[in-house]
């Protein structure tokens, strides 16, 4: 019998798989690489935040282990952060502290889930927690979702067997930048309170969330510390993507297993993080609330732009928080296309297949634009190039 390990039992990831395309490209200096792949800020953390960095490198305790599930004062003061975000009254021992949202998930699915679990993802997915689902032995039940990429709890309440374990939304989505309906929200939680599941909702892009007030009221249902379990990363607030800081608002029944994952896997998130984390939380809210106007207007670019892309076939899907996801014209399938974006249109996006089962059609037909690091002018010149290319069309007798 042919041994395959739990890394070999999933695919590549996908942006590091995507980055190499662009290996040996040269880009001219008039049409510079426009990369709309990755979803992380390139700007360094604001001055005064770096400030507080280099203040808490000077103190003995950053450099030490510290407690598994987080500084005690980052725990308090997400919990405040959280109750009035969310009108609700959080605890700080409903917080655990991550190295990263990544493993949030990653510690939350260890605790709830086996060898053979079953666990409802929408479609299109985000990859690493395919590829976490994958490595833990956990299937992945694909959750088709409809032409404005919403999951609908009529259709996952058909997919929930005596195995599910679990239902995970991304809220605003990745990658298709949909803000979810609160009445989405409401009805796949009550199909996870009523089959005993739990509702796994990652907000990491919460903070660029479009609409005022709570985006929720799912801390205020019935059996929310049973059933929710919400997930956020620090990382896109405050530009601490390398500093590897996350979240997990949960039971204090379910962290203690989840103590178990940490302590194994990373001891405690690294504390130069937290501490930049907290300085954050505690300081620059009136900045982050900046930061969002700033994903707003990029947001307002795509809409404003979209119509040269509408003009040749090409149809907007989602948009929201970093993200849009398009469906293009062209005959070649998106995993064709992305790499040939980049020599001919000096653009680096990922393609719709690496957010879909391989079965699924739809991941053909698709691109994620990443637009976190380009500004009004940057989606302009990005819409022009993608507006330029002549090639043939879905539906044509052309050759690809």
């Amino acid at each position: 019998m042919t041994h395959i390990s739990r890394t070999q039992s999933t695919f590549v990831p996908p942006v590091p798989e995507a980055k190499r395309w662009i290996d040996g490209v040269t880009f001219p200096p008039d049409r510079p690489l426009i990369n709309v792949s990755q979803a992380a800020p390139i700007d360094p953390p604001p001055a005064p935040l770096r400030r507080a960095m280099a203040e808490a490198l000077e103190r003995p305790e950053t450099h030490l282990y510290g407690p598994v599930l987080g500084l005690p004062a980052l725990r308090a003061a997400l919990a405040a952060h959280w109750s009035a975000h969310y009108d609700a009254h959080i605890t700080p021992d409903r917080i655990a502290i991550t190295a990263g949202c990544n493993q949030a998930f990653a510690a939350t699915m260890a605790a709830i889930c086996g060898i053979g679990d079953e666990v409802l993802l929408p479609v299109p997915w985000y990859f690493n927690h395919k590829m976490w689902l994958d490595m833990q032995g956990v299937t992945t039940v694909p959750l088709p979702t409809d032409d404005r990429l919403l999951p609908d709890a009529e259709t996952a309440h058909a997919l929930v067997t005596e195995r599910t374990r679990a239902i995970v939304l991304v809220s605003p989505n990745n990658p298709g930048g949909v803000e979810y309906p609160a009445e989405t929200l409401a009805a796949l939680y009550d199909l996870a309170h009523d089959r005993g599941l739990t509702l796994i909702v990652d907000e990491t892009y919460k903070d660029f969330d479009s609409r005022s007030g709570p985006p929720h009221d799912l801390l205020s249902r019935a059996g929310a510390t049973d059933t929710l379990v919400q997930l956020y990363s620090f990382s896109k607030a405050y530009r601490l993507t390398g500093h590897r800081v996350g979240a997990i608002v949960a039971a204090p029944a379910l962290l203690n297993e989840i103590e178990k994952f940490q302590d194994t896997v990373a001891i405690c998130a690294p504390q130069l993080g937290q501490r930049a984390a907290l300085w954050g939380l505690e300081n620059l809210s009136q900045w982050l609330a900046g930061e969002r106007d700033e994903i707003l207007d990029r947001r307002a670019a795509i809409a404003d732009n979209m119509p040269k892309l509408a003009a040749k076939g090409w149809r907007l899907k989602g948009l929201g928080a970093y993200f849009a996801y398009l469906e293009h014209p062209f005959a070649m399938p998106a995993d064709e296309l992305g790499p040939k974006l980049v020599p001919e249109a000096g653009v680096l996006a990922l393609p719709g297949t690496m957010f879909t089962p391989a079965t699924d059609p739809s991941g053909a037909r698709h691109l994620r634009i990443a637009y976190a690091n380009i500004d009004r002018a940057g989606v302009g010149r990005l819409f022009d190039r993608l507006a330029a290319l002549d090639w043939p069309l879905a539906g044509t007798d052309a050759p690809a």
